[in-house]
């Protein structure tokens, strides 16, 4: 149950790549012919013949009519849209469906949960290499569903955030996004707080961690780096980043001073 997040291309993607290119093949049109037909370079074609980039709805709908599939291809357009997220996050957010509880710390981001729609647009459309439109769309789209855990679960899903002050000085953190954040203070199961600079300890600058906890009382560890996830069930690894969470909560503004830290950021943006 733990060990290195699979890092792989979702089976979906390879698949549908996999028929697209045995299709296009058979039909005896090239990938340049294609990629002109669907306003792709044919690179971007290949990568997704390969299963690196998700076949996107707009290409699967050329690529059936150019090579007479009859809607085979199409068809891929309805599993496809199921990957949401990147390969690498699947896993966590498969537990984070199903958690009873979540402690989350951040060291240079807004946690996921809390982020506004433009702020998540902001963060996603500008990584590299860069993402397709589509796609920036569809993952923003997903990011906002996600955020049902905060009110829409039942029971209520108990909810720890701690937010490093480095990720509210981002300069993709707006006004609106401060303040979406002083929102999240008035949930009843959620508590937010804030690590200032000046109380930081060397364990807070080594990477976000979250800790989610099911209904069978399962524990799991997520760490999180540019290049690599891990997603583990392992108690060791689960007790370190305990200990961890706790030290660093330990330092942490209170939820209440933490609000007024949060709000006095507000008043200096307007």
């Amino acid at each position: 149950m733990s060990g290195q997040y699979n890092s792989q291309m979702p089976v979906a993607w390879r698949y549908s790549g996999n028929q697209l290119k045995r299709w296009r093949t058979k039909a005896n049109v090239t990938r340049e012919e294609l990629a002109a037909a669907s306003n792709y370079s044919p690179d971007t074609i290949k990568s997704m013949e390969q299963g690196v980039r998700m076949p996107t709805p707009r290409v699967l709908d050329v690529a059936d009519e150019l090579c007479r599939a009859e809607g085979l291809l199409s068809a891929a357009k309805d599993y496809l849209q199921r990957e949401k997220f990147p390969a690498r996050a699947q896993d966590f957010m498969e537990r984070e469906r199903e958690a009873v509880s979540l402690w989350w710390y951040e060291v240079t981001l807004i946690p996921g949960l809390l982020q506004t729609k433009g702020y998540a647009r902001a963060l996603i459309e500008n990584r590299l290499p860069p993402l397709e439109e589509e796609t920036v769309s569809e993952r923003v789209a997903a990011r906002m569903e996600r955020q049902v855990i905060l009110t829409d679960r039942k029971p209520p899903v108990a909810l720890h955030f701690v937010v490093y002050e480095a990720a509210l000085r981002s300069p993709q953190v707006d006004a609106e996004q401060l303040k979406r954040l002083l929102d999240a203070f008035g949930l009843r199961n959620l508590a937010l707080q804030v690590l200032p600079f000046e109380r930081a300890v060397s364990d807070a600058l080594m990477g976000p961690m979250v800790l989610l906890e099911n209904s069978e009382h399962e524990r799991f560890a997520f760490t999180e780096g540019p290049f690599a996830s891990e997603l583990s069930a392992d108690p060791e690894v689960v007790s370190r980043v305990t200990q961890r969470l706790s030290m660093i909560r330990a330092q942490a503004l209170s939820p209440a001073e933490s609000a007024r830290f949060i709000k006095g950021m507000v008043d200096r943006h307007e």
